[in-house]
């Protein structure tokens, strides 16, 4: 089986193969930190779960880097609103993301950079785009000169007959039609630094746009060219063509090989959930209102493929729900039972199908939908066998390891046991004294229980962490 992926930059689905065999290196926008997430920003954010779980499943070491955006004109007028520095402004919604990220099992990525912790590789990425004629300083700010880079628009496909030289934006966002020379790095005034937000640099004192961010830091944690850059869609135009501008002249190399991009999360009445427009739901509404919050992960990434348009409503919540419900039901009968001496050859061969279709349907282009919707005709089938009592071990056991493989992407079947995280944590720290007291063999031993467990661990840098498997 062969992953193929919609590439934004060609248009078109194409077979993916990484720089490095085997290994995978994805950098994915995170969230501007100037408020609470709303729910079309964790689509996306769920949609970049889907790709690396399903990167994992097809062998793939990951590495993923998803950036924390602590620094932007919003949070600067919120903070000075409010009478503080930014960085204290912005660590409840920091905390709340993560906490948004758990409640919905988003896996944790490798990294989450800070902007205001990578101000030395933005300078240093400012200074080089300076020195080759990129950029050029005028009355304190720095600007990317778009006219030295003429691929400027391939991503977006943008008609640069429109261009208009000279012209400057320096706002972090702008309109579709104004393209010019864009703020790499803007000049302080007096308030920024009572803000914490001035630093200093060769061409003066001040803070960086919000486009030079990504590119400094995707190079410090995954170097000059990416396997996988993904977002939402509507960070296609301005932000990750001027990304490409920014790194490409700097580095002179592809920036990103792949670029993936998800639709928006309309609301009820059909338009796009926004904060800037006032009007957003979070997850903490959806949960207050007593939504299941895996029936909303459901919603989020099985209720229409990632390049397709979502309408948030009751209604849908409450079928996600509906499904999610359905399918915990079947996975719980299929453990109960007790199978029978003789197999269904008809059903074994259904399930061998439909496992097949499962796996071609996410490797096309990552249609979870389209595989989630032939799994439910399974269930249909297969609770006609339980009925009848035409199942045998064999067929108990493929539609069990049918339910984990499903389960690899959505994680919404199977219930955290009670305690489960507690003792996972237990357990991790007791191997931890064994290997350091050289038990390796009660370490080992320690592992594979788990794995029996359905947990598995990973040794990383940041110390060890643990995920659901099937067993």
């Amino acid at each position: 089986m062969t992953l193929r992926l919609h590439n934004t930059l060609t248009g078109l689905k194409e077979e993916f193969e990484p720089l490095e065999k085997g290994r995978v290196r994805m950098y994915t926008c995170g969230p501007t930190v100037w408020n609470f997430a709303h729910i079309g920003n964790l689509r996306a954010f769920l949609f970049y779960d889907l790709v690396r779980r399903h990167l994992r499943v097809s062998g793939y070491r990951v590495t993923h880097v998803m950036n924390l955006t602590d620094i932007d004109d919003r949070i600067l007028d919120q903070a000075m609103h409010a009478g503080t520095t930014i960085a204290e402004y912005v660590e409840p919604y920091v905390k709340a993301f993560f906490e948004d990220m758990a409640t919905l099992r988003a896996e944790p990525a490798d990294f989450y950079p800070r902007a205001t912790e990578h101000i030395p590789e933005m300078v240093q990425m400012i200074s080089t785009l300076i020195e080759k004629g990129n950029a050029y300083a005028a009355d304190g700010d720095v600007y990317f000169r778009i006219s030295s880079f003429p691929a400027y628009g391939a991503l977006s496909h943008l008609d640069r007959a429109g261009l208009k030289a000279g012209a400057r934006v320096a706002t972090d966002k702008y309109d579709k039609e104004s393209v010019s020379d864009f703020a790499l790095w803007k000049k302080a005034v007096p308030e920024d630094e009572k803000l914490g937000a001035a630093w200093e640099a060769p061409f003066g004192v001040g803070r960086p746009g919000w486009h030079i961010e990504c590119s400094a830091m995707s190079k410090r944690y995954l170097g000059e060219t990416l396997d996988i850059h993904a977002g939402g869609i509507d960070l296609t135009f301005p932000h990750h063509e001027n990304e490409i501008a920014q790194s490409e002249s700097a580095n002179g190399r592809q920036f990103s090989r792949v670029w993936l991009h998800s639709e928006f999360l309309s609301d009820a009445t059909g338009e796009k959930m926004s904060k800037s427009a006032g009007g957003f739901t979070t997850l903490r509404d959806l949960v207050a209102a007593g939504h299941d919050p895996l029936a909303i992960r459901f919603f989020l990434i099985a209720n229409a493929h990632y390049r397709s348009r979502l309408r948030l409503s009751e209604d849908s919540l409450h079928a996600a729900a509906e499904q999610v419900r359905r399918l915990r039901e079947f996975a719980d009968r299929v453990d109960r039972h007790v199978p029978i001496a003789d197999d269904d050859a008809e059903l074994a061969g259904r399930i061998g199908e439909v496992r097949s279709a499962y796996r071609e349907a996410l490797d096309d282009d990552l249609n979870l939908p389209h595989g989630v919707g032939m799994v439910f005709e399974l269930i249909r089938e297969a609770n006609a066998a339980l009925d009848a009592n035409r199942v045998g071990q064999m067929n108990k056991a493929a539609l069990l390891a049918l339910i984990d493989g499903v389960d690899e992407h959505l994680d919404v079947i199977r219930a955290e046991e009670p305690g489960l995280a507690e003792e996972v944590e237990r357990l991790i720290a007791e191997r931890e004294s064994a290997r350091q007291a050289r038990d390796f063999a009660r370490a080992d031993s320690i592992r594979e229980d788990l794995r029996a467990r359905g947990i598995a661990l990973e040794d990383s840098r940041d110390g060890v962490r643990w995920r659901r498997v099937s067993v």
